[in-house]
């Protein structure tokens, strides 16, 4: 097993991934920590783990966790891969558990598993809550995976063989790019796997890269525009990807919609977003556009809190809980 450490930014929260890692009850791993030019020290912050012969750092120039990752599995030589981000961790068992899944179905793409999400959010919640997929809960397929009814959590695991098939991470994409990897990889064939109980522990950061909708909502438009050209043109889900870039579409301009707001044009904003209302539901939702009727000057620092609230981890409270990755 390859484990694989992205470390950018992170050196002061390193040492509990690493340490997550070497407590694990399987032990048989291979581990690379890389820095892609991190500001931070990287270097210091490993070095006490290098006594460890499984770990070993890669000091790279700053090119992105896309080209970070792809270099840090390129130096390693097992047939499985997990991922395991800098600032996240591994519950003991993860790879106990995720071993001898795949080694047991050889049509597992990828296998993944619930995880504790915890940091800069209101209160701790589990990265999925309820069933996994339209199947047993236990498997997923493509389209599963492309309209998120499966889950993807980011510290996942895959096979050498079928990374290397699709090519490893898109280095071109800014944003989705776990998204896209997960789906190039159920582009092959097979099913993604599941494993019902919290086996990682998601840091959530403020200010995180995760946390913009509307760089999501691009993102996730790439992903979909990539899957349909890589499909046979006869594949059944050829309308549900047109249906998400529809729904993706919407969404982006109802965030646009909010901007507009945000930097000062109410009225326009204010227009747009009603025009839109039927992109979200709920009691808080239909609160404000009732405030916003009576009281227009108070949507911009209404929005504005919600920005602020989504960049520091907050759950969403609309439709971009079905957008939102925990994996990036």
């Amino acid at each position: 097993m390859a484990v694989i450490v992205p470390a950018y930014g992170v050196a002061h929260l390193l040492g509990e991934a690493l340490r997550s890692l070497q407590a694990q009850s399987f032990d048989a791993w291979e581990c690379v920590v890389i820095d892609d030019g991190a500001p931070d020290n990287v270097a210091g912050a490993v070095r006490p783990f290098l006594a460890d012969p499984r770990i070993r750092f890669v000091p790279t120039a700053n090119r992105g966790v896309s080209a970070a990752r792809n270099r840090a599995i390129s130096e390693t030589t097992a047939p499985l891969i997990a991922l395991l981000d800098g600032d996240d961790m591994f519950d003991t068992h993860y790879l106990a558990h995720m071993v001898p899944l795949l080694e047991g179905d050889r049509d597992i793409r990828l296998a993944t598993c619930n995880a504790l999400i915890f940091g800069a959010i209101p209160r701790e919640r589990h990265c999925f809550a309820g069933k996994q997929g339209s199947g047993d809960g236990l498997t997923g397929s493509l389209a599963d995976v492309l309209d998120r009814s499966f889950g993807v959590y980011i510290g996942s695991t895959f096979r050498r063989a079928d990374f290397d098939a699709v090519g490893g991470f898109d280095e071109s994409m800014a944003q989705s790019e776990d998204f896209d990897l997960w789906v190039r990889l159920m582009l092959l064939g097979g099913h993604a796997a599941y494993v019902d109980e919290v086996l990682g522990h998601y840091r959530v950061r403020a200010g995180s890269a995760s946390s913009n909708a509307g760089r999501m909502l691009l993102g996730n438009i790439k992903v979909y525009e990539k899957a349909r050209a890589g499909l046979a043109p006869d594949r059944p889900e050829h309308s549900l990807i047109n249906r998400l870039i529809a729904d993706s579409l919407a969404a982006l301009r109802f965030e646009h919609a909010i901007d507009r707001v945000i930097d000062g044009d109410t009225p326009g904003g204010l227009a747009e977003l009603r025009a839109a209302r039927h992109q979200v539901s709920g009691p808080v939702w239909r609160a404000s556009y009732a405030t916003w009727r009576l009281f227009p000057h108070l949507a911009r620092p209404m929005l504005r809190w919600r920005r602020r609230a989504h960049s520091r981890g907050a759950q969403r409270a609309s439709l971009f809980t079905r957008f939102a990755e925990v994996d990036s």
